[in-house]
């Protein structure tokens, strides 16, 4: 029976409506479920760049062609075997590809001409790139001078992370100006990429999670042609096709189904700042791996990357 005229509103209703100008995204920021992948997708993450250097001397683009096709089956139980389920616009697959081949190619490359742990450090601005880019592509964001003061102390951290290495186990295997600028243009792809896809989902025009594997299909393939007309043949060991596979299915693959279900259902700013847990055990990993001790130039960087990460992400 309705309540009589001029009665108060039932108490549940009114706590339940959310109230303030992010009325209709608080309630998918502040649940559990976009955490739950996120997290999950840390872990992955933070084995990519070892696994990268321990593949350091696989050409770029085989590396990065095999890893993705490996990662792209993943999606073919979730589309039940079907891949016309694959299909979405030519401008999203190209957006797809753009995030997924251009970075693992640059990245890649990075790990195999610059000190793996200090390139490492460089490929994850991408987080504080989410961040300072996200006034430029996402509705109802405005950048501050807090989020100027957490770039300049981002790149500070990456200048220390490159300024400041030294010692033989801190030696370029290749031509570390490139490894650096590759790093670079590798953190750039993978924030606006993530703010490409989170701008789909608030513009109508959203692609299902299983699409992703229709991008690594794409990339991976367009890696391989590339591999074949511009490197070397190179014979792969029982173990190099070991740590591929892991690589694809892992960090390759199923790190990304879970990033963009992430993406679609959190804030973007607090997503930025979580990626941050990212870098911390990746460098943990690459210096458990490598050998190396934790320099002070590269706790620094750490710090200084991680700060300017939370001041970016908490600026409004």
């Amino acid at each position: 029976m309705a309540p009589p005229a001029g009665a108060a509103e039932p108490v549940r209703s009114r706590l339940s409506r959310p109230r303030g100008p992010f009325r209709h995204h608080a309630p998918r920021c502040l649940q559990p479920p976009y955490q739950r992948p996120y997290l999950a997708t840390i872990a992955l993450w933070a084995s990519l760049a070892t696994l990268g250097a321990a593949l350091g001397h696989v050409p770029p683009f085989l590396l990065t062609g095999l890893g993705l096709l490996a990662g792209s089956l993943i999606a073919l139980p979730l589309v039940r075997f079907d891949v016309r389920r694959l299909v979405v616009p030519w401008r999203t697959l190209a957006l797809g590809v753009y995030g997924l081949f251009g970075y693992h190619f640059l990245l890649f490359t990075a790990l195999g001409q610059a000190p793996a742990v200090e390139a490492n450090l460089v490929n994850y601005l991408w987080p504080l790139g989410i961040v300072l880019l996200a006034p430029l592509l996402l509705p109802g964001v405005r950048l501050t001078a807090a989020h100027v003061g957490a770039a300049l102390a981002g790149f500070a951290g990456a200048a220390i992370a490159i300024l400041g290495r030294g010692g033989a186990a801190a030696e370029a295997p290749g031509n570390a100006a490139l490894g650096f600028a590759c790093a670079a243009g590798a953190a750039f792809i993978w924030s606006t990429y993530s703010l490409g896809t989170k701008r789909l989902a608030l513009t109508g025009r959203d692609f299902p999670t299983a699409a992703i594997g229709g991008f690594g299909l794409v990339s991976g393939a367009l890696a391989l042609v590339c591999h074949a007309l511009l490197e070397p043949a190179v014979n792969l060991s029982g173990r190099d096709i070991a740590l591929i596979a892991a690589l694809g299915l892992g960090p390759l693959g199923g790190a990304f189904f879970l990033w963009d279900k992430a993406l679609k259902l959190g804030d973007a700013r607090q997503i930025g700042v979580l990626s941050y847990l990212t870098p911390l055990l990746s460098t943990a990993l690459l210096l458990w791996s490598t050998g190396r001790a934790i320099s002070g130039s590269v706790l620094l960087a750490t710090v200084l990357i991680l700060g300017a990460a939370v001041i970016g992400t908490r600026a409004r």
